[in-house]
Parts: structure tokens; sequence; C-alpha cells
């Protein structure tokens, strides 16, 4: 089977589950380790001890609410906790765009894209710049958010949307309407909405779909028609999703983004235009978006930092963090914190139980392929 079912709303996947217990004992065993090698005695007991720690991380737009919430926080667990003062510098932007950050020079500690489909991207593209060993190596989820069709309630209860074939379909009856995502070379968002076009046009599985696909002259016609339709390509998932909410149905009716921007904007879209916006869950399957948290196997992150970004990572990871997670729209991956269903639910615009299939993701030369493909299916009368 290419795509299995969700039971359920638990969404921590088995790799989580292991990687949550290994983070835990990587966070003791590297405070162990610290402690042995600056702290050898009790009269010693602060040599070595910087007063200060500093980091980097580099992070996806759509988690920034929740990230700005609780990193101050944190900082101030920390330096309770260690007796050392920490300070997190967070730097945000669109997935592809982080990457390229740190493929030209940028330095973070961690970095956390909104999928972990990008982490073998990243390792291939810096061993091409003649490093020996991969930049990425160990992660773990955060959140989960699904990347879905956004549409204004009015639009949807209009034409049904029920997903991207549902799309196709509006633009073969010549239903004018408009459409938008974020630019896939920039943002993570924009790649999965370009999957699900694809994946669609060729009713395969993301996973099932070849190379040689995405040059069949009758596939790419079809998925350039509905980029036709394309109004705005935004750099940023969550400020693009902000940007459709606070334009209004007159300027866009129907848009990919994550599940967690729709939660976040529809009820003060609905303040604005009394017409609040509804997330689709694409009845052909849905890409899930794990926002992996991992700190860099670079040259400049030192022990300090590392140690620092391991608690950091711990308490992103706590019961009472993950808990506000779920306000900012997204679900927790921690297994012990139940979904709120105060939170998730259709008054909120998003559903409680996620209807449909998980997808597996498209190989790594297929998202190669979708950049390069990319040129040729745009709207170029569009601005990113």
């Amino acid at each position: 089977m290419s795509a299995k079912k969700i039971k359920g709303h638990r969404l921590f996947p088995k790799r989580g589950y292991l990687l949550f217990f290994m983070g835990t004992m990587l966070g003791f065993f590297l405070f162990s380790t610290v402690s042995y090698l600056y702290l050898p005695t009790q009269q010693s007991t602060f040599a070595g001890v910087p007063k200060q720690i500093e980091f980097e991380f580099l992070y996806t737009s759509e988690k920034q609410g929740w990230v700005e919430e609780v990193t101050p926080q944190f900082e101030k667990w920390f330096s309770n906790k260690f007796n050392i003062k920490v300070k997190v510098r967070l730097t945000v932007m669109g997935t592809h765009q982080t990457i390229n950050e740190i493929l030209h020079g940028a330095q973070p500690t961690a970095w956390s894209p909104a999928s972990s489909l990008w982490i073998p991207y990243l390792n291939k593209m810096w061993k091409k710049q003649g490093h020996g060993s991969d930049i990425a190596t160990k992660w773990v989820p955060l959140v989960v958010t699904p990347t879905v069709i956004a549409c204004w309630g009015s639009f949807q209860k209009k034409y049904n949307v029920t997903g991207f074939k549902k799309l196709f379909q509006l633009v073969n009856e010549g239903v004018n309407f408009k459409y938008g995502h974020t630019d896939p070379l920039l943002s993570n968002s924009g790649v999965t909405a370009v999957i699900h076009e694809f994946s669609s046009a060729l009713n395969k599985t993301p996973d099932k779909i070849k190379v040689s696909d995405l040059t069949l002259k009758a596939i790419i016609d079809g998925v350039k028609a509905l980029e036709s339709k394309s109004v705005y390509y935004g750099s940023s998932t969550g400020f693009f999703g902000k940007w459709a909410a606070e334009s209004g149905p007159s300027s866009i009716n129907v848009f990919v983004v994550y599940e967690n921007v729709v939660l976040e904007n529809s009820l003060k879209a609905y303040k604005m235009y009394h017409d609040k916006l509804v997330a689709v869950y694409p009845e052909e399957g849905l890409i899930l978006n794990d926002h992996p948290f991992v700190i860099l196997n670079a040259s400049w992150v030192n022990i300090w930092q590392r140690f620092a970004a391991t608690q950091y990572l711990l308490y992103l990871l706590s019961y009472d963090v993950q808990e506000k997670a779920q306000k900012h729209g997204f679900r927790p991956v921690n297994p012990s914190v139940p979904l709120n269903k105060e939170i998730f639910n259709e008054k909120n615009g998003v559903q409680y139980r996620l209807p449909s299939k998980a997808l597996n993701p498209p190989s790594g030369e297929v998202l190669d392929s979708i950049f390069t493909v990319w040129a040729k299916v745009r709207n170029p009368g569009v601005q990113g």
C-alpha cells in the first residue's frame, strides 16, 4: 500500500516515539558529558562554564506565533535550572529559503523546516558543496499539520470543493476562480501544493510518481491550466495565509496552506468579511508536515550550543508547551497530550479527526524535478 489510513487523531509517528525517548536521553547524556568535562570536582563547580549561551534557531513562519510565545519562557526556565543565561535568536522564513540560507553561509545551531522531506535534500546540496558528511543527521518532529485546501466558506459551499481533482474539474468547466499557494522554490507548502497537483493529474500517489511522469505534455498542460488561476505566490506559508485572510474573497477564493494557518485566520477573516475560511482535507489523501527539529552537525555548533538546543527541544516537546502549540493550530506529537476538541472543530474551520489517508512523500529525484518543472507550469504573470 502506498498510503495508510489515519486511525483517530493520534499522529505521533512511530519514529517519533523512539526519537522522543532518544531526545530525552540525549539531553541527559549531553549534560552529564558537559558536567564531566567541565565540572570534574565540587571545588571547581563552575570552571569552564559560560555565563551565557547564545544560539540561532532557523525555522518556518507558520510556527512563528507558537515559537515566539514560548521561547522567552524557555530562556527563563533554562536560566533558573542551570544558572546560565541563554539567548535564542529566532530567524523565520520559508522552508526552501532556510536551506538556501544555510547553503550560503548562515550558521544556525538548530533548524526546523516544515517537513522532514527536506532533510535529504539539504544533505544532498550540502555534500554538493564539497562537505564530506551530512549536516542533518538526527531529528525529532515538533508538531504535525496537514497541507489543506483553504476555501472561503461561500466558495466551498457553492462548488463543493473536496480535493485537487475538483479544482481540475472546475478549470475544465470554465469556472472563473482565483487560486494561489506559496512559491515552491521558497516554501514547503508550495512544494506540497505542486506535489498534490501532479499527483491528482497523474492519478498516482506521490510516492509512485516517476521523474518521467513530470515530462508528459498532457500532465504539464493540465497543471499549467490550474496554475493559470493563480493570483499570488507567497514566499512563506504563514505570511501568505495572513495575506489571503486579510485580502478577502474578492482577492482569492481558494489556496493551499497548512491546517494551522486556517485555524489561526478563520475567525479573524469572518469578523472582517462575514465569510470564514474552511479547511478542505484533500480526498486524494493528506501530506502531513512534521516540522522536524534538527541540531545541525556543523563545525560552528559548539558543545554548549548543542546542549542548550537539546534542552530547547525537550522544552518544546513538554506537555504544557505542546498544549500551547494547539492554540496556534498544531496537532501535538507528544503522545501524552490529548487533542483539544475546543480548538479542533468545524466552528473554527477545521475537523477534529482527519478524514483522509496519509500519503507517503515522493522520491528525492522527483522533488528535484518538481523544482525544474515549476518554471513550465507556473503563471508567468504572477509575482511571488
